[in-house]
């Protein structure tokens, strides 16, 4: 039978072990800004999101999809269902989670809200953009608005009453933001008028808020060219009064929406700002400090995009597994007699290849992108300046894997779902197609995988001195030394000593190249962004083993058989994703030592 949205969104044993066991987020609950929580209260957080992204979201899921928002050249229609499902989004005030009470937040770490939000994701990946997105344009608000600006935008924001949107493409200018054309000339009352175009702008217009609050990239004239020159500014689709009533429809006009291959439900658009010349816009902080602010929006953003894909894999993974568990199909090669029953997919060898394959992706991304939230409370929170330094090193150095590497094998994780299903998986009957197809954006959106490789090789290993590197090899030492003390992980500690080194030894060859020769050290970025991506998920991985291990380990502790098969998978998993991917390191890393210059040879007119 054709499965539907009662499909599970997640394994609760896992994310419980992510986070209470790996992860450790009850000690969280000593530091002063969470003092008020236990463990008991960040499981009604996530049982509150579990229970809204079940019943409000996941239903609609392939409603959205094959109902997609509609523009009649006056306003979007879009299924009445998205709207039902936000409402309810924020009337659990998941919004604010990990806002002061004081603002009406619930001061949860962002490890917890963001697996508050992964729920989401899994359940619907299109209508939960529009909370992410409002997420972040408060965020950027909250740290660099006027008075005047938060006063206006950000409680509305937390409260769901208002979305945001970032508005950075340009039809001409595509990534390259320092080609962007829309400029904000000053008005004599300090405000800028705005005029430009804007391209695929998710959530740019809809009904489903009283208000959008765009965070526009802009050039004023006569400013620095480039990215040197770039602003930032507030502008909404309605002014908004000083008493917090709405005024008057800013020129903020949609020229129309852009019909993509997957993640459907969120409206994509194309804005023109300014076509009457009354366009109304407020700077954000400084001039020409505008991508510097936007950063902070888009690096979240890319967390936020890791972690969408992690659950698309996610749930095209719990899918599969349902379906091989279920699916009576052929016999073992060594059973010729078709009397015999058939055989479930799952006792396949080659079905289980694939399952193991899923889950050692989507469990590891899924680590990596909680892990990578952590670092976002001990940057907060850390109990000192070193500890709170080293964990914004450590995020800066890891956001580009967080982005890219859930992107490029959680889809892969997909397209493994669609095998394990087969012909069924497909069509449209099955879920499975319409998650590969949400999931391929991930590797377009917030900086494309290119420009993630380029930005990590050109910048963020070699920033500081290889400062970051240096200090995630620590990391890296650190549970290679436990690994060695236990059991049937010794090999594992071994490979991953091999590819840190590994790692440290690319990077110090390739140093003084990139001084005199740019354009070839980083012809293969991609390379390195793929292997280093791997090394990292594979720290992850024997973290994760690492713990299991010793919960298998501790006699006096008695578990379930349930819990022994858990544990055991994880171990499981680890050691496949040793055996088989983290290998593929080696001829990427030798590729990069010898600097091949295939790619960079290759002229256009030989295509």
């Amino acid at each position: 039978m054709p499965q539907t949205s009662d499909a599970p969104i997640i394994n609760p044993r896992d994310l419980e072990f992510q986070l209470f066991e790996v992860l450790d987020v009850e000690s969280l609950t000593q530091r002063e800004r969470h003092a008020e929580h236990t463990r008991e209260t960040f499981m009604a957080a996530l049982d509150t999101a579990h229970a809204v992204a079940t019943e409000k979201f996941a239903p609609h899921n392939r409603l959205s999809d094959e109902h997609e928002p509609q523009f009649d050249g006056r306003r979007v229609t879009i299924i009445p269902e998205v709207k039902h499902a936000l409402d309810a989004y924020s009337g659990t005030g998941l919004l604010a989670a990990s806002k002061d009470f004081e603002r009406g937040g619930m001061q949860l770490p962002s490890v917890v809200a963001n697996a508050c939000l992964s729920l989401f994701k899994s359940a619907n990946i299109a209508t939960s953009s529009y909370v992410m997105l409002t997420m972040a344009n408060a965020n950027v608000i909250e740290r660099f608005g006027t008075e005047s600006q938060k006063r206006k935008y950000l409680q509305p924001l937390l409260d769901g009453r208002f979305f945001g949107t970032m508005a950075l493409t340009e039809p001409q200018a595509g990534s390259s933001l320092s080609d962007i054309t829309t400029t904000a000339t000053p008005n004599a009352d300090g405000t800028y008028a705005l005029r430009g175009n804007k391209i695929f702008i998710s959530g740019g217009d809809h009904e489903l808020s009283d208000n959008i609050v765009h965070l526009v990239l802009a050039k004023i004239p006569g400013g620095p060219a480039g990215v040197k020159g770039i602003s930032l500014f507030t502008v909404p689709k309605h002014h908004v009064n000083d008493d917090g009533s709405l005024g008057a429809r800013n020129d903020v006009a949609l020229a129309g929406l852009i019909h993509k291959m997957g993640w459907r439900g969120t409206t994509s658009t194309m804005l023109s700002f300014g076509e009457n010349d009354a366009c109304i816009g407020e700077l954000v902080g400084e001039p020409h400090h505008g991508l510097a602010y936007m950063f902070h929006m888009m690096n979240e953003a890319r967390i936020g995009v890791g972690l969408g894909a992690v659950m698309l894999g996610y749930r095209g993974y719990l899918a599969s597994l349902d379906y091989a568990r279920e699916r009576p199909q052929g016999r073992h090669p060594t059973d010729k007699n078709p009397s015999t029953p058939q055989l479930r997919l799952i006792e396949h060898a080659d079905v289980r290849r694939m399952l193991l394959a899923q889950k050692a992706y989507v469990e590891g991304g899924y680590a990596l992108c909680l892990y990578a939230a952590r670092l976002v409370d001990e940057q907060n929170t850390g109990d000192s300046a070193e500890a709170r330094a080293d964990a914004a090193l450590l995020l800066d150095l890891l956001t580009p894997i967080v982005k890219s590497w859930p992107s490029q094998w959680c889809l892969e994780a997909n397209s493994l779902a669609i095998q394990i299903h087969g012909g069924y998986g497909y069509t449209r009957e099955y879920p499975v197609e319409q998650f590969y197809r949400d999931n391929r954006l991930n590797l377009i959106h917030e900086g494309t995988h290119g420009i993630q490789a380029l930005d990590l090789l050109g910048r963020k290993v070699m920033m500081k001195d290889g400062a970051a590197l240096a200090r995630f090899a620590k990391e890296m030492e650190s549970a290679i030394r436990e690994a060695r003390e236990i059991e049937g992980l010794s090999a594992c500690a071994d490979a991953l000593e091999r590819a840190s080194s590994e790692t440290i030894d690319t990077v110090a060859h390739l140093r003084p190249v990139l001084a005199r020769d740019t354009d070839l050290a980083l012809a293969n970025a991609n390379a390195f962004l793929e292997a280093f991506g791997h090394t990292v998920v594979a720290w992850i991985w024997l973290r994760q083993a690492i713990v299991a291990a010793r919960a298998l380990q501790n006699a006096a502790h008695a578990i379930s058989e349930a819990d022994r098969d858990f544990y055991r998978g994880k171990i499981q998993a680890c050691q496949w994703f040793f055996r088989w991917e983290l290998p593929r390191i080696h001829l990427q890393h030798a590729r990069l030592r010898g600097l091949d210059d295939t790619t960079l040879a290759m002229e256009a007119a030989w295509f």
